[in-house]
């Protein structure tokens, strides 16, 4: 799965202490993983951290806590690579309407784009871009690049070699910069238009947006810090511009619509019952990935899929059972958490595998 390194804290990227906990007016019930939240913010040194999580039983409800100050439920925040997931979906609702193949090569929709220093794109497929085994060079790796559009993008990935073997996984931004110049070459809509039509608009996902060019968040939001490597002083980076991680991550969202999505994606309401299977098949990536979204198994033998984001001062995780009924999100307000490979793990065990 992919880490908290993630794919693009490099582009844009807190020991504020401060402990209290909020929730949703009518909700009867603590969920299992509220205990847990705190230690996103005494342990991972997060400024601020919040969950929400939709648990089914006799009386479904939701479960909403926070720790630390300035983040709220209804808060928009930036949701990074959670924004593949939407892209791949579209490629997917494509794939069922017989617009594209999965086994298409990338040629056949964006002729001569990827070519030179061994990449070719008459060898790479859909699938293969969607699962992250193109081999692609991830261009936000690269330290002397800020590409602002999806082409440039692409171009400064082929300036480098392929950075990984066709058909081994290995997570690239590069993947779903390309995917989104195939949705329009099939649509003749940029991508960001086919996401709210065919998603946001259905799921009624009032809080969701791609901004494009805005380096704004929309209201109501709180604010985005990162820590300076060097000096570990504290910047402010609420604005930015999010034309660099475009298909690749520029989604804002909130806790609520995220949930919704998934659970609507994993409860067969946007997908047909092959492409749903195709975007849970993790063959080509060898259990690390599907398409799109990725598993966690957890140690009571429940798997659960998701995806995280992370970008200049946010990081969020995804997580819901295979059949949508059980979703939880949770994000920091901080493109840094220490302890990153213990504390989300054990999260995530608290919400999925109660004692």
């Amino acid at each position: 799965m992919p880490t908290l390194r993630a794919p693009l804290a490099t582009l844009l990227v807190i020991t504020l202490l401060g402990l209290g906990t909020a929730s949703l007016p009518s909700e009867p019930h603590l969920t299992p993983a509220a205990s847990y939240l705190p230690r996103l913010v005494v342990r991972g040194g997060a400024p601020a951290a919040a969950l929400l999580a939709h648990t089914p039983s006799a009386s479904p409800h939701d479960s909403y806590r926070s720790t630390g100050p300035g983040i709220r439920f209804a808060d928009r925040f930036r949701a990074g690579s959670v924004t593949k997931t939407f892209v791949a979906t579209v490629v997917l609702q494509l794939a069922g309407e017989g617009r594209l193949g999965l086994s298409d090569p990338v040629e056949r929709f964006l002729p001569g784009l990827i070519r030179g220093h061994g990449n070719d794109g008459r060898r790479i497929t859909l699938r293969a871009l969607l699962s992250h085994t193109s081999g692609l060079y991830d261009y936000t790796d690269d330290p002397s690049a800020r590409p602002l559009s999806a082409t440039a993008a692409v171009r400064t990935a082929t300036a480098h070699h392929p950075a990984g073997a066709p058909g081994v996984f290995a997570y690239s931004n590069t993947n779903y910069a390309v995917l989104g110049l195939v949705v329009r070459s099939v649509t003749g809509h940029p991508y960001a238009t086919e996401i709210r039509r065919r998603l946001l608009g259905p799921l009624h996902l009032d809080g969701t947006s791609l901004p494009g060019a805005r380096t704004a968040l929309p209201a109501p939001h709180g604010r985005a810090y990162s820590r300076d490597p060097v000096d570990g002083a504290l910047a402010d980076v609420t604005a930015l511009d999010p034309r660099t991680a475009g298909a690749a991550g520029e989604l804002i969202s909130t806790l609520a619509d995220l949930n919704r999505f998934y659970a609507a994606l994993l409860g067969g309401r946007l997908l047909p019952p092959a492409q749903l299977a195709a975007l849970l098949d993790t063959s080509a990536a060898h259990g690390s990935y599907g398409l799109g979204i990725f598993p966690q198994r957890l140690s009571c033998g429940v798997t659960v899929w998701g995806h995280n984001g992370l970008i200049a001062g946010s990081y969020v995780r995804a997580a819901a059972t295979r059949d949508g009924r059980h979703t939880l999100t949770y994000r920091i307000n901080t493109d840094t958490l220490a302890e990153a490979g213990t504390l989300e793990p054990a999260l995530l065990e608290a919400e999925f595998c109660p004692a």
